[in-house]
């Protein structure tokens, strides 16, 4: 029986930085679904890629004084190459700036809008008048109306989830600046959702696949009335909005990205010379189509992307599942760059093999509520998990093999009792793990995984072949026989989990790599020779406290330069010369620094809590001159002045005792 089609897609991370174990969750419970459904003999195709355009992009490129474009081609090459180091099996990881995507968007949005679904309406938004911009998205940041955070975006709150209008936001700011907005009138196109809102909700109801998270949240999402949706903003990065006299304005990028699942789709069949190939999973009735993300994507998912589609008379295949996980936080707290919380995913693999981070983010995702990710967790994981059960019963069972038979599968002799239980629960975990995998659970399948290799432990300890080799060798030998039947479907069960372990264990029974689902229950024949094996797994020695160090000091050797790159660095004692309040920030000053024979240079530095402006007349501090100029709040900024921050607290660098300005650090 041919089977149907799988499109598998996992929501598109944005590229302003390195992704952190959080950021991953979708892409590799996607990873595990597509491998899995490859096992079963399904045409699968996998695709994502790297959202490039969007306010957090544009808010990074401005702090760090590149363009956009520069960032996010910099950051989609190195998470391209740490894809692979994860193993995830993408089969098109492409970007939002690749042209098939761009053509596609600005066509179909044409086609939605002939169709009538797409309007015009003046709106009052913030503008911020030192940036000199209005402030879409995540340039605007402030309370939520709803929840209260603080924290809040002008698009979204990441706390309840809730779509935001910026309008609403409670003691909004620039996140750039820091200033109050004012409001101004522009014009922008938006999408009339509400004419969506019953085939929505019929659509959500019938998908019984559906987790309870995605389904209850949209649900009460279409309950609450449905409002027409922005669509284009006041922005130069992203793809031109394609509707008349919307020059100068870009595509929310929410109504960019989500298009992205078709147009990878199209790239990758494209690439092949194959023009028509994706339509196969767009619209024929036999395909479907799976999207994990995280939970604030799902409005996005199960609400905007199906009406998308729904809008253009076309007959689109909807999203049949989409599988939602909660948040993962790190030790309590939620991941955050800037305050060097959690763990990103270049520097895990600078600490452990990707399978031990496989294993353990899947034993512990968090599929019905926030989990916490510890090293206590991890520690649990690693050496329990997979060396103290997989890998113990692996290598004891190939290792017993080799030294007592040769290396040859042996012959098995009438089982007995045990032997038969325990080939009948080698047949229950395969039907189990294939259940859970088959209704999206994830995290118990991967238990289930590992449960069979600790039963594997049980029995071998019960036969006790190391003893009946001689007193009763065909038990013995009924017993690695046994044994060798788990350690095979063991290989094929861990191959959407740990994919560099399985190809390790197949390669030591002497399987070929490739191997289906159902290959799990085909018994290896006695006489079968197989490789020598190795341990699979190194146990972790050392303490929690210990693994947070090692974390710390991998971060700051991935940070390091070289002496040849530090010698470029011009530092040198600077006299603070003037000092002034810059009008509408509360925490910037502008000052001016003497640093010798040159005239004074302008820093402007996030001070103003800390010191007050007639504190700062006359000190000698450490500046670095040789940094290109950088415009912050409309301020020509020339050098950076050096200070040490420890929560509240901040000092300034300076000299042990007066020196002439200009003096060089050495």
């Amino acid at each position: 029986m041919k089977l149907g089609r799988i499109l598998v897609t996992s929501a598109w991370p944005y590229i302003q930085h390195v992704l952190h174990l959080g950021n991953l969750l979708p892409i590799l419970s996607a990873d595990v679904m597509a491998r899995y459904y490859r096992l079963k003999g399904y045409e699968v195709l996998f695709v994502s890629g790297s959202d490039v355009h969007g306010t957090p992009v544009e808010v990074e490129a401005v702090r760090q004084g590149v363009s956009p474009k520069e960032l996010t081609d910099k950051n989609h090459k190195i998470v391209v190459e740490l894809f692979k180091k994860w193993a995830i099996s993408f089969d098109n990881y492409t970007t939002t700036e690749s042209p098939v995507h761009k053509e596609f968007v600005m066509d179909f949005h044409r086609k939605v809008a002939k169709n009538g679904y797409i309007f015009t309406q003046v709106s009052e938004l913030p503008y911020c008048p030192n940036c000199k911009r209005f402030l879409p998205d995540r340039f605007v940041e402030g309370e939520c109306p709803y929840c209260g955070y603080k924290g809040a975006r002008g698009d979204q709150c990441e706390q309840c989830g809730r779509l935001l209008d910026p309008t609403k936001l409670i003691n909004a700011h620039c996140s750039i600046c820091g200033a109050s907005p004012v409001f101004r009138e522009t014009t922008h196109w938006y999408f009339d959702l509400p004419r969506f809102s019953e085939q929505l909700k019929e659509y959500i109801m019938k998908n019984k696949q559906f987790p309870d998270n995605a389904r209850n949240f949209s649900l009460r999402f279409i309950e609450e009335g449905l409002k027409p949706r922005p669509m284009t903003r006041d922005s130069d990065w992203g793809i031109p909005a394609p509707f008349e006299g919307a020059e100068g304005k870009t595509l929310y990028v929410w109504f960019e990205n989500v298009l992205g699942y078709v147009s990878a789709t199209i790239e990758y069949f494209k690439n092949r010379g194959d023009t028509d190939g994706w339509k196969r999973y767009w619209f024929d009735k036999d395909s479907k189509v799976l999207c994990f993300i995280g939970k604030d994507n799902i409005p996005f998912h199960t609400i905007i992307f199906p009406a998308l589609l729904l809008a253009t008379h076309e007959g689109y295949n909807l999203p049949w599942n989409v599988s939602t996980n909660e948040w993962l936080n790190f030790e309590g707290q939620k991941s955050s760059k800037s305050r060097k919380i959690g763990i990103w995913i270049d520097e895990a693999l600078e600490m452990f093999p990707a399978d031990y981070w496989r294993y353990t983010l899947m034993a512990n995702r968090p599929e019905t509520s926030d989990t916490n990710f510890t090293w206590k967790i991890f520690l649990e994981k690693v050496n329990s998990d997979l060396n103290d059960t997989l890998g113990n019963f692996i290598h004891r069972t190939l290792t017993f093999i080799n030294n007592y038979y040769n290396g040859e599968i042996p012959k098995p002799e009438k089982f007995d009792d045990l032997d038969s239980e325990m080939m009948n629960t080698i047949r229950e975990h395969f039907k189990k793990v294939d259940e859970d995998l088959s209704s999206f659970h994830i995290q118990s399948a991967t238990k289930k995984v590992i449960e069979l290799a600790r039963e594997g432990n049980r029995y071998l300890n019960e036969k006790r072949p190391w003893k009946t080799i001689k007193s009763n060798p065909q038990s013995a030998a009924t017993a690695l026989y046994v044994a060798a039947q788990i350690v095979k479907a063991l290989s094929i069960l861990l191959e959407p989990f740990i994919p560099f372990t399985a190809k390790k264990i197949r390669k030591y029974l002497n399987l070929p790599e490739k191997l289906f689902w159902n290959d799990a229950l085909d018994p290896i024949e006695p006489g079968h020779k197989i490789d020598e094996a190795k341990p699979l797994f190194e146990k972790i020695i050392t303490s929690e406290d210990k693994l947070q160090r090692m974390l710390e000091e991998v971060r700051l050797r991935m940070q390091k330069i070289s002496f040849e790159e530090f010698s470029k660095i011009d530092l040198r004692v600077g006299k603070i010369v003037a000092v002034e309040k810059i009008p509408g920030s509360k925490s910037l000053l502008k000052l001016t620094i003497d640093i010798g024979a040159e005239s004074p240079k302008t820093a402007v530095a996030g001070i103003a809590k800390y010191y007050k402006p007639e504190d700062l007349l006359n000190r000698e501090i450490a500046v670095v001159t040789n940094l290109e100029p950088k415009k912050i709040f409309g301020v020509n900024s020339e050098v950076m002045i050096l200070a040490a921050q420890h929560g509240d607290n901040v000092v300034f660098i300076e000299p042990e005792k007066p020196i002439e300005p200009g003096s060089k650090i050495r």
